[in-house]
């Protein structure tokens, strides 16, 4: 009996030690988090560690992350899923602003092409619909005009009122006609680099169309400036005027100012023209039709 009385009073004094231990640690761990490094074990179990929530943190014991230690984060991926997120509940406008973030601010992020993609169809159908007047005039015809002074008037080209006043050939107008005018004061960024060419109104991005081909001349030409010289479309050898019913099936040419350098389409079969840039030939529909003389064209 008195053995056992022992044995027990030992296990009890055993415990309580424990307990007043575990108390005495952590009454040392919270000194060591709230007030002041202990080193040691609490160094090693909490390494440099700041003042806590009651009371303004210690920077200079805090610890200091190495960039490279930090996740490899791209703005332009969190942008382009906003954008989606917009898109999926149909808020246009403001997907539209989020692609452009991405178009203008990170170029070189993973989701820049794809939002390129993306806001310049948006724009596209904008542009080429009558009902969508922004940065469109509507003129209403007077006795006297022709189609060829009020193309020269708004600064557009006479397949451009065709196509957004849905004329399949040229007609003749009457007073009173009203006619959606775009003024076409694009210009055009030439990036051999990225085989891209787009186009821009003003600093804003409208649409870009992949390159397929550049000549040697294109390929090594400096950053500099040029201007639209001339456009033409030819058919079988000949050329064919905008008004013509043949105009649509005809191949455009863009030719720049001063310059041997020519933007046409090709459909990728045979050799290509020496001396050009190659677009799609549904791309070089689209650039013909938003482009006139005289439009800036930028090589970078």
């Amino acid at each position: 009996m008195f053995r056992h009385m022992r044995f027990s009073t030992l296990c009890k004094l055993c415990a309580a030690l424990g307990v007043m231990a575990v108390m005495v640690f952590t009454g040392l761990l919270a000194y060591h988090v709230r007030v002041a490094p202990l080193g040691g074990i609490f160094a090693k179990l909490i390494p440099n560690p700041g003042r806590v929530a009651d009371g303004p943190i210690d920077m200079d014991a805090a610890p200091l992350l190495n960039a490279a230690d930090m996740p490899d984060t791209d703005p332009g991926e969190k942008a382009f899923q906003k954008a989606h997120e917009l898109l999926a509940v149909g808020k246009l406008p403001e997907a539209r602003e989020k692609l452009l973030t991405i178009v203008n601010l990170f170029p070189t992020s993973g989701a820049a092409p794809v939002a390129r993609r993306i806001v310049g169809e948006m724009n596209l159908d904008d542009l080429l619909t009558s009902t969508h007047l922004d940065g469109k005039k509507i003129h209403i015809v007077k006795r006297g005009d022709s189609i060829f002074a009020i193309a020269t008037q708004y600064q557009t080209t006479l397949e451009c009122i065709m196509c957004l006043n849905s004329m399949m050939e040229l007609k003749n107008i009457q007073p009173g006609d009203e006619l959606v005018m775009m003024p076409l004061n694009f210009r055009l960024l030439v990036e051999p680099r990225r085989q891209a060419l787009s186009l821009w109104n003003g600093g804003r991005f409208v649409r870009e169309f992949p390159i397929l081909h550049l000549g040697a001349a294109v390929a090594h030409t400096p950053p500099n400036k040029s201007t639209i010289g001339s456009k033409s479309a030819e058919l079988a050898g000949k050329r064919v005027q905008p008004q013509s019913k043949d105009y649509r099936a005809a191949a455009k040419v863009i030719q720049l100012a001063k310059s041997p350098v020519q933007i046409r389409g090709w459909d990728g079969t045979g050799d290509p023209p020496a001396g050009g840039i190659l677009l799609q030939t549904q791309d070089m529909e689209e650039i013909t039709l938003l482009t006139r003389v005289g439009n800036e064209v930028e090589f970078r």
